[in-house]
């Protein structure tokens, strides 16, 4: 699947839904991450719903919404298996780990954490320091 060419403010948008996500703020994120997906056509629009659908799925969790949690996260999860393992500078192989793993401590009854550095981060991937996604 090719990469989209993501404008310089959708890669912003990009950028600043990564820290919001990896800080905790998943309903920030979710609303940043909706605003590119907004503008998004083609491929990568099932690619950014998947992303929102993790961070809404982390946001119930946060709420002590395991139904609407685990619901969001297999729908993220489903939607992100399409995506090679690094899309738009992203490390998906390791997410979409983290994600299943997290779902199913969250099924057997998991209480949200503490520490937020135990939850899922979206990363870049390792071979795209820069973020360019190889362009």
């Amino acid at each position: 699947m090719s990469e989209p060419a993501l404008g310089e403010e959708d890669r912003r948008g990009l950028e600043k839904g990564v820290a919001e996500f990896n800080a905790g703020y998943f309903f920030e994120c979710h609303d940043t991450l909706e605003e590119v997906w907004a503008g998004i056509r083609g491929p990568a629009r099932e690619f950014f719903q998947g992303l929102i659908q993790v961070s809404v799925g982390f946001y119930h969790f946060g709420n002590a919404n395991r139904g609407g949690a685990l619901t969001m996260l297999e729908r993220g999860l489903r939607r992100l298996a399409k995506y090679p393992d690094q899309y738009c500078s992203l490390d998906l192989l390791l997410l979409r780990r983290e994600v299943t793993e997290w779902r199913a401590r969250i099924e057997a009854g998991a209480a949200f954490p503490d520490d937020l550095h135990r939850l899922p981060k979206y990363r870049l991937a390792p071979n795209d320091p820069d973020g360019s996604g190889g362009r």
